[in-house]
């Protein structure tokens, strides 16, 4: 770790130098670092890169105000990961099959269920009893139609970054489940909505908080705060609810293949949200912009790359991070210029050179989420070792991609 002097605050990074660290993602630190209500300092984690707004791999702390950029667009984004006990060796002969299967039942990339689905997180908002608020304070005319749009999102993947992998623990042997998917287009709508009210608010009070750094902030005892947190933590049960579904889907076609269900229990991690919490005596907004919580003995998921191999890991609760670690391998180039790069046949070339059975839909798409533009996972868990311990390595074996 290194750290540098911000504007106001501090900014650690935990990274070897900050050669290692690009100059955009600095300026968007040393921004963060200059508002007023910012907390200790800027943390910014090994897989960092420049965001919008804040940089992603990025963990701060406020007192009274809520940043929904901050957050991000993808509100509740997060990994689960399922153990079984089914050796991969048993399986490797169905996985074209098992990858073919689960891109005919979960919708990926723009495509949503053609029928409504159980959506229960949206259901207790329609029924009144989410968090037991009364209808008058929650209700905002612009999100209505998401909430019904919301019944056929539930469940499916959406594209970018988002994967549904099999995977194999290395020293067991045995098979696993991982997904990686957000809010889709409900959370987004969220975000923009309030970031939009963020900044016209900022402007009428006359804000310090230059509007070109797209960090417009909400009181968190505003109406327009309140509103943002009861519809965030909306977003946060959608997404992980998102993520069960599909996982109960490929739990189902699993057992089409195996006699017994071997399943060993679901962690699901999400990495864009905000939080109350305590740190360094006081109660703050800790915001987790593509990083996961890290509490001492708390398990997380920190996925790497597609191809590569994912950890699961065991926090130590270091203070200096506000408790937090990366949320994956973080990208080193744009989407545009690893398209550039890593034409289709190249990366399936090189997925296929490491016997990965691969499922995408388009594959234009799929240069973007090369391996080969993002950061080494394994430098990036070696950079954090004073804020996790590895648990489980896991190894891709199968990729379903948007």
């Amino acid at each position: 770790m290194f750290v540098l002097d911000g504007w106001n605050k501090p900014i650690k990074v935990w990274l070897d130098s900050q050669k290692d660290i690009e100059d955009s993602c600095l300026e968007q630190a040393n921004n963060l670092s200059k508002l007023p209500f910012i907390f200790k300092q800027v943390s910014l984690m090994p897989d960092t890169h420049s965001g919008y707004g804040m940089p992603i791999g990025g963990v701060i702390a406020t007192q009274d105000v809520i940043i929904p950029n901050a957050v991000g667009v993808d509100i509740g984004c997060g990994v689960s990961h399922t153990a079984t006990e089914i050796p991969v060796k048993d399986f490797r002969i169905f996985l074209p099959e098992i990858v073919e299967k689960i891109m005919v039942r979960i919708p990926v990339g723009f495509n949503h269920h053609k029928k409504s689905q159980t959506c229960n997180s949206i259901s207790k908002w329609l029924s009144g009893r989410w968090k037991g608020e009364p209808e008058e304070i929650i209700l905002v005319k612009e999100l209505q139609p998401e909430l019904n749009r919301g019944y056929y999102q539930i469940g499916t993947l959406g594209g970018g970054n988002h994967f549904i992998e099999l995977q194999e623990d290395t020293k067991r042997e045995t098979m696993g489940i991982m997904i990686h998917s957000g809010s889709r287009n409900f959370g987004l709508k969220i975000a923009k909505l309030f970031n939009d009210k963020a900044k016209k608010l900022n402007k009428e009070w006359f804000s310090s908080v230059p509007e070109k750094h797209d960090l417009a902030f909400l009181p968190i005892d505003s109406d327009e705060g309140k509103l943002y947190l009861w519809w965030m933590n909306l977003a946060l049960s959608f997404a992980e609810e998102s993520r069960k579904h599909m996982m109960g889907v490929v739990e189902n076609i699993i057992l089409e293949y195996t006699d017994g269900p071997g399943f060993s229990g679901t962690i699901d991690v999400p990495h864009n949200y905000a939080a109350i919490e305590h740190h360094f005596g006081k109660d703050v907004w800790v915001h987790r912009k593509g990083a996961i919580r890290a509490r001492e003995g708390e398990v997380g998921i920190i996925p790497g790359s597609m191809g590569s191999f994912s950890y699961i890991v065991e926090g130590k609760g270091n203070k200096e991070s506000f408790q937090s670690c990366s949320h994956g391998a973080g990208r080193k180039m744009s989407r545009k210029k690893a398209k550039e790069l890593f034409p289709y046949d190249y990366v399936m070339s090189d997925l296929n050179a490491k016997g990965i059975v691969v499922g995408v839909p388009d594959p234009s798409t799929i240069g973007d989420e090369c391996s080969s533009a993002y950061k080494d996972i394994k430098y990036v868990m070696d950079q954090q070792k004073d804020l996790v311990d590895i648990i489980t390595e896991l190894k891709t074996i199968a990729v379903v991609k948007g």
